[in-house]
């Protein structure tokens, strides 16, 4: 296994080369003028973009100009970020925590959820409860992502007023910055009970419900047909047969036996969902103004912020090349059978 994380970990660095370059391609089809634009902070500077173009080097080949970003990220040195209006390193850090925590609440919800429906289908397969499932999950993921988001919020926030939107009210706003409130991980929830306000824990709470459960309807649905397919195929096999023939109790058979197979595509979905959410929940977040990584994403683009840009699909890249090795490495923790060379 050992070889293989090192072959993975050394392939690494070709991935987030490839994904950047590809990135930073793009972009220089912009015109030097419209990215040193970018630099000018007061319109009356726009007259002195000639100057702005070559003290950042703009008319160099996208060679010499891409190796001069990627030597500023070994740095440490993403860039600024006029969206941000801070260096991105900064706006990463800032807002990445947001989205880290409505992640790991989603994603608690669809695997929870998504392997009991999951098990439950398949384990009374053609009964009510199998329909009630499929007619969920189908339904669930037919439904667009933004068409959920925006019904919950006419019906939750604007009709009823029974949660809010953005990552938390004025008070813990003023709660959190009043010095009393210390930051130990930059994960409200965690940190609120690290200093045992459980007021600040409920009111983060309560604007993590509907960008949480419209996130997870969507991936729910897939998680409930992947395990009950997974389910089915394993409930099948000689092995379970075996089982049930020595005279196991049936929960043992399906829960300790099957399930304990059928679970692991259920840890590569889960796996490849968490890493999307950790990516940034674009529409969601945009929709509930949630202050996450996603929505940050968004700004850089609508304002053509390069720097953001980059900085965001760096981010992206590498979370998505290790949660896939961590999946991997989950596979020997769940079935010692598979081994990984």
């Amino acid at each position: 296994m050992l070889r293989y994380i090192t072959r993975r970990l050394l392939l690494l660095p070709l991935v987030i080369l490839g994904v950047t370059f590809l990135l930073f391609f793009l972009t220089q089809r912009l015109s030097p003028e419209m990215r040193a634009s970018l630099y000018v902070k007061d319109p009356r500077q726009m007259g002195s973009l000639e100057e702005v173009i070559r003290r950042y080097g703009l008319r160099d080949s996208v060679f010499k100009q891409y190796g001069r970003w990627l030597g500023n990220v070994v740095r440490g040195d993403l860039g600024y970020s006029p969206s941000a209006n801070m260096p991105v390193a900064r706006a990463i850090k800032e807002y990445l925590p947001a989205t880290i925590q409505l992640a790991f609440v989603t994603i608690l919800l669809v695997v929870f959820f998504g392997v009991w429906f999951g098990s439950t289908s398949a384990v009374h397969k053609d009964g009510w409860q199998d329909i009630a499932a499929r007619m969920v999950s189908v339904g669930g993921f037919s439904l667009p992502i933004f068409v959920l988001g925006l019904l919950l919020l006419m019906v939750f926030y604007g009709k009823l007023g029974w949660f809010s939107t953005g990552g938390y009210s004025f008070h813990t706003d003023m709660v959190i910055h009043g010095g009393s409130f210390k930051t130990y991980t930059g994960l409200l929830l965690l940190d609120a009970v690290l200093n045992g306000d459980w007021r600040v824990f409920g009111d983060v709470l309560s604007h993590l419900v509907l960008p949480s459960v419209t996130l997870c309807i969507g991936s729910f649905a897939l998680m409930v047909r992947v395990m009950r397919s997974s389910m089915l195929e394993e409930l099948n096999k000689d092995y379970v047969r075996t089982a049930r023939a020595k005279g196991l109790p049936e929960t043992a058979v399906v829960y300790k036996h099957a399930g304990k197979n059928a679970i692991i595509p259920v840890i590569t979905l889960a796996s490849i969902q968490f890493i999307r959410l950790l990516g940034g929940t674009v529409i969601v977040e945009t929709i509930f103004d949630y202050p996450g990584i996603g929505r940050f994403g968004v700004l850089a683009a609508q304002q053509l912020d390069i720097a953001g840009i980059l900085g965001f699909s760096l981010m992206v890249a590498v979370l998505f090349v290790i949660g896939n090795l961590l999946s991997d490495i989950l596979y020997t923790a769940v079935d010692p059978r598979i081994r990984l060379d």
